[in-house]
């Protein structure tokens, strides 16, 4: 009996959770606030079991606590890594110029304002290095590296959240 009551948690848990784990996230609400900084699957499935069990998510979402936004605006993550990941050779190039279609199409992925635009088009250019590594740098490497770039800069640290 044991078994069958686990299979089944896990079965409605772990399509939640797969969902989540695209942004490698357990969204918002109390678990996600319990679980905050611990990766890998078991936090990611408790935080959204957690939440989704206790319905605090829709308690966050209207009063704008629990980790959760009143911005009416639903984030992705996982748009600006496959944009990344499908675009890195032309990405490198936009960024070693500080221009360019490419780089244009990610600041806009990740909600760069038009005040901020050559801001971030500089920086870009700037540690361009410190983002591509290598030639065959891995795309989380380029996402994390893009998001140290984006935090350690006063004007466009709030943007560091959209990677």
């Amino acid at each position: 009996m044991k078994k069958i009551i686990t299979v089944l948690a896990l079965s409605l848990a772990l399509p939640t959770a797969a969902f989540a784990a695209q942004d490698n996230v357990g969204g918002c609400g109390a678990g996600s606030m319990i679980f905050k900084g611990q990766s890998g699957l078991a936090p990611q499935i408790l935080a959204v079991t957690t939440n989704g069990s206790s319905g605090n998510q829709t308690f966050g979402m209207s009063t704008g606590t629990l980790g959760c936004s009143q911005d009416g605006a639903v984030h992705s993550n996982m748009r600006a890594s496959l944009f990344i990941d499908s675009n890195k050779k032309q990405l490198a190039r936009d960024m070693s110029v500080g221009s360019g279609e490419t780089l244009a199409s990610l600041s806009h992925l990740i909600g760069i304002e038009s005040q901020d635009q050559a801001a971030f088009n500089r920086v870009a250019k700037d540690n361009m290095a410190r983002i591509f590594t290598t030639d065959t740098v891995a795309t989380e490497q380029v996402v994390a590296s893009l998001r140290e770039v984006l935090a350690s800069d006063a004007q466009l640290s709030r943007y560091q959240t959209a990677l």
